[in-house]
């Protein structure tokens, strides 16, 4: 009769509308699959040290460091590395030298020291890689759910380790060099709160050490920033 369907027919649309839809579903899959084997970690854009909230200027020197953490879900989302849930805080730095000559920071050190007083020293590439293979017990320390290759941490991670790691050496003058630094915080409790960032060992371009540098973590008052 005009207007009905035959029964086949409906049977034969039903059937490939189902499959339409696998088939959609499929490439929905491999294209998040493909996307997420794809991500390499790419360095935030930075700006000058002392447009950061939380810096400490060296007006004399003509050299400022600036940082800031990396400690919410939508920060932390530009590293494939879980860095906070295997107990690491990962601080943003930025060096800035304002001055006429290059800084050396061959010789920095970096130790981020919290309200409580623990001292702790920025990480080295192994001692993220040992983390990675056993993380801390706890909530908060679940073993990364991608395939690890021999060794335990894949290439990718060790590029993206090495990738996000401060390696500069020197700052040439009116430029700036960033990086981040990781910190073991395993086992603290808000440990950011209050903390401070010491940096010791930068130089002048005649060698001399420049008074370490103090940024506190916690960030100025709307009342006493003036970064904004």
């Amino acid at each position: 009769m005009a207007g009905r369907s035959h029964p086949i027919i409906e049977t034969m649309k039903s059937r490939l509308s189902s499959g339409t839809h696998r088939v959609v579903l499929a490439v929905v899959v491999v294209g998040a699959a493909v996307a997420w084997a794809g991500k390499h970690f790419v360095m935030p854009q930075t700006q000058a040290a002392k447009t950061y909230a939380r810096h400490d200027e060296h007006t004399d020197d003509k050299v400022t460091v600036g940082l800031e953490p990396y400690d919410t879900a939508e920060k932390a989302s530009i590293f494939s590395i879980h860095f906070n849930e295997i107990g690491f805080a990962p601080l943003l730095v930025v060096i800035t030298n304002d001055s006429d000559q290059p800084v050396s920071i061959n010789d920095m050190t970096a130790q981020l020291v919290t309200a409580r007083r623990d001292k702790i020293p920025a990480a080295a590439d192994d001692d993220i890689y040992r983390r990675i293979t056993r993380p801390p017990s706890g909530p908060s320390g679940n073993p990364l759910p991608w395939p690890k290759k021999k060794g335990g941490v894949s290439q990718d991670w060790r590029d993206e380790v090495q990738g996000a790691q401060f390696a500069a050496r020197a700052v040439e003058p009116h430029s700036s060099q960033s990086g981040f630094m990781f910190f073991d915080v395993s086992g603290l409790s808000n440990p950011l709160a209050g903390a401070h960032l010491y940096l010791s060992g930068v130089r002048d371009a005649k060698g001399n050490e420049m008074i370490y540098f103090d940024v506190p973590l916690d960030k100025p008052s709307a009342s006493t920033d003036q970064t904004k």
